[in-house]
This record gives C-alpha cells, structure tokens and sequence, in this order.
C-alpha cells in the first residue's frame, strides 16, 4: 500500500472534469509558476498521509451529487509527482465504479523508465486529463515556471498516442501568455492531436497574493492586471480553432 501526501479536499467542485466531481489535492511540485494560486502545495513534504481507500470513503460520501457524469479529480500541487500512489488511487476507483479525472502539468513526464510504463498504466484507468499547458514556447515557459516545456508537450502527444481524452486548459496572462502569435502556434500544436475535447482559457487574477505574504514569498505579478473581457475572448477564439476538424 502506498501513501499519498494530500494538502486538502473539496467536496464539490463544478470546473474541474465532466460533472460534479470531489477534488484531491496532492502535496509537491517543482514548478514554480509565478501565477500559482497554490503556493502552499509547492512543499512534498506538507500535509497528510491518506491511503486510496481512505480517499475513495471519503469521495464516495457525496457521490450522490455526482450523476453520470461526476467522479474524483486528483490535481495538486503536481500529482504525477506521486504516480504509485494516483495508480493505486484510480485502479481502485475503477474497481468501485468511479469515474477518474487527472489535472496534471505534466513536469514529471519522462519516456524513461520506469516512468514510462507507470505512465501506461495509469493512463489504462483514467478516464480524462485535464492538461495546463502554461506557455508553448519552451524559453518563455522557462521564464515563467523555472522549467522548459519540451517534455509536457511530449506528454500530450503521448496522451494523443493513448488515445486519452484531454481538456486543455491555458492561465491567460496580459503580457505573458495572451500575446497572438504565440496563442496561433499553441492552436498549431493543438490541432496535431486528435484527442482533444475541450479547451479552457483560464483568466489570470491575483487573489492568492495574500499567500505568498504568509508564506515569506515575494509575488512578482502583484502589478499585472486581469485580462480584459476582449482578450479573453480573443484568445479563446483562436485557440478553439484547434477544435474544428
């Protein structure tokens, strides 16, 4: 049996895969995005130890709410940061009939072993990934997150391979990510998979700034606006040019 670290749960979350669905957040990360709404996951060795079992008691408490369509959400924090743990987590949902979702930067992601074949299998038990693709050039996603995005693109042609269903989700940043060259070339990308089912444009706020006070962190964009409604909608009509095929 293997421990997850957990830095919390919510019963009820409506944004966060198909339906109603009760959220995992996994502890660890080694990104450091400077828009992170949870800096307080970025630690591995924070939070509780739970079991898959002891998670899944406690998800299945509010599956009523759930319908068709609802299940668990496990995001982080990174949870591909604890594979062994998310393989248990969702081989075991399968087992009681629950419907798995994954919200994954895809940092970890390796064709190495063992990683690779961890990978494979637990993608065999998961039912949708919810894919955060930060930036699509790889230096600026440096920039922004301390990390190249070479292998989290390798990750969602992987995906594609698998056939897995993926949401796309993308943190609009005035200044940062919402430039249009760069939102045609991640449509570009995009449009090379065919598993892709959705694409969320995510406007960035700052409402987390008080975190990084509590925390002694320094919150570089503490000056940067939200998007304005024009871009948002800018940039979620070019990249949902991905979707027609």
């Amino acid at each position: 049996m293997t421990l997850g670290h957990i830095h919390s749960t919510e019963s009820f979350g409506s944004v966060d895969g198909p339906g109603i669905r009760f959220i995992i957040f996994t502890q660890g990360c080694h990104m450091r995005c400077k828009y992170c709404h949870n800096p307080d996951t970025w630690r591995p060795d924070q939070g509780q130890t739970f079991s898959s079992s002891q998670l899944l008691d406690k998800a299945e408490r509010y599956r009523s709410y759930w319908g068709e369509l609802g299940g668990i959400t496990v995001s982080g924090g990174e949870p591909l940061l604890q594979i062994d743990f998310l393989i248990e987590l969702f081989e075991e949902a399968k087992k009681r009939g629950i419907s798995t979702c994954l919200d994954t930067s895809a940092q970890p992601f390796s064709t190495d072993e063992p990683f690779a074949s961890k990978f494979i299998r637990l993608m065999s038990s998961t039912d949708t990934v919810l894919l955060d693709i930060k930036h699509i050039d790889s230096d600026a996603h440096k920039s922004l997150t301390l990390w190249p995005n070479d292998n989290i693109l390798m990750c969602a042609k992987k995906l594609d391979e698998l056939n897995v269903p993926v949401w796309i989700r993308h943190v609009l940043v005035p200044g940062i990510t919402d430039d249009d060259n760069m939102l045609r070339r991640l449509a570009n990308f995009l449009k090379t998979l065919g598993n892709i089912q959705r694409i969320d444009v995510l406007p960035y706020h700052g409402m987390a700034s008080f975190k990084y006070e509590n925390l002694g962190l320094e919150y570089s964009l503490k000056d940067t606006p939200s998007p304005s409604i024009e871009r948002i909608e800018n940039a979620k009509s070019i990249l949902n040019e991905a979707l027609k095929r």
